[in-house]
């Protein structure tokens, strides 16, 4: 079997490394992630990781530090998660680096989009830090520019839910979960997907999502497989 994208960017939470504690990084709940991510590079598929902060740090709960700031530590939350997804995908066989849209250049690259589609034609997974470098703007704001930026065919993200829904889940029993929804419908219904932001930066380059549940981590590789899981979001 191979992969149906050729080119994918996956968007991980800080807290889906943290494990049950919550906080920092569980190298147990880590490692299954990159066995998926490892099936998938296997595949054929050529894999970039745009990975948040919030197991550390999340500068929207800053209180009343200055906004900029705060988004500037969480920039460098992400750093520490890219640097251990580096880590435990060379840990599982899998070549890594990390580029950081801050330079850093004594712990990673810095971004570039030449560099980064390099290495990922050549079978390395590339992991973005810092988010885009600016404040005010989301890891998934990140994950849908770093994939409109390295032509990658879907933004694959993952959740703690199996896809999108009418409502929340967890509060109502009745939601109901769309196997396709439109990015007009996300913006206008103000569904949880992503920020507005990212919502329309996909939408204006055609670029789908597909939302998913990463409590079982091989639905990273079924998702690169093509197989029927989660929602799909796209204008139509």
């Amino acid at each position: 079997m191979t992969s149906k994208y050729r080119r994918i960017v996956l968007k991980l939470s800080g807290e889906a490394l943290a494990g049950k504690g919550g906080f920092g990084i569980d190298h147990q709940t880590v490692l299954p992630i990159c066995y998926s991510i490892k099936n998938c590079v296997e595949l054929g598929a050529q894999v970039g990781i745009v990975v948040g902060g919030g197991n550390f740090w999340r500068g929207r709960t800053s209180g009343k530090m200055d906004h900029t700031r705060a988004d500037h530590m969480g920039m460098m939350a992400t750093v520490i998660n890219a640097l251990a997804l580096e880590d435990a995908l060379e840990e599982v066989g899998v070549p890594a680096r990390v580029q950081t849209a801050i330079p850093i250049q004594t712990v990673a690259e810095p971004y570039s989009r030449d560099e980064a589609v390099r290495h990922m034609e050549a079978g390395r997974v590339v992991v973005f830090g810092c988010g885009t470098g600016c404040p005010f703007f989301s890891t998934d704001t990140t994950a849908a520019l770093r994939a409109v930026e390295v032509g990658a065919d879907i933004v694959l993200k993952a959740t703690m839910v199996d896809g999108v829904y009418d409502k929340d889940p967890h509060k109502h029993p009745d939601a109901r979960r769309y196997d396709t929804v439109s990015f007009s419908q996300v913006l206008t219904q103000q569904l949880s997907v992503m920020d507005m932001t990212a919502a329309s930066l996909c939408r204006d380059n055609g670029l789908p999502v597909l939302v998913f549940d990463l409590s079982d981590p091989e639905n990273i590789c079924r998702a690169v497989r093509g197989e029927n899981i989660g929602t799909i979001v796209k204008e139509v």
